[in-house]
């Protein structure tokens, strides 16, 4: 039975760079492309990405078998550490990684948790 997690990281990102760029790279690791069909192959899954005083937390809600766990981890993170998305518009985006940590569900993202879970 699948099991929500959360993942964060934070970055640092050029101001005109897109932020969604990260997550569409996520997506990519965990799903193969940014625009694909449901259901996600290995981990459901929902990014934010805020940008505040000069950096990008970016936070990655997802639900996978408690032992994928790691190996979503561990895609989110290369994902990350690449730095770097070409986009659909021929435009890259670049960033850099200041570090990464798992992190748990906040209560307001329960319910969201819990459809990622089902889903």
């Amino acid at each position: 039975m699948r099991t929500a997690f959360a993942h964060e990281a934070t970055i640092v990102m050029e101001d005109d760079s897109d932020v969604r760029a990260p997550g569409a790279a996520i997506t990519v690791a965990l799903c193969g492309h940014w625009d694909h069909e449901p259901p996600c192959p290995i981990a459901p899954h929902h990014t934010a990405a805020d940008r505040r005083d000069g950096v990008v937390l970016v936070r990655v809600l997802f639900a996978a078998e408690p032992d994928a766990e790691d190996e979503v981890r561990s895609r989110i993170d290369t994902a990350l550490a690449r730095g770097t998305l070409k986009g659909p518009d021929g435009v890259t985006s670049r960033w850099r990684l200041l570090d990464t940590r798992p992190g748990r569900p906040r209560a307001e993202e329960l319910p969201h948790a819990e459809q990622l879970r089902r889903a």
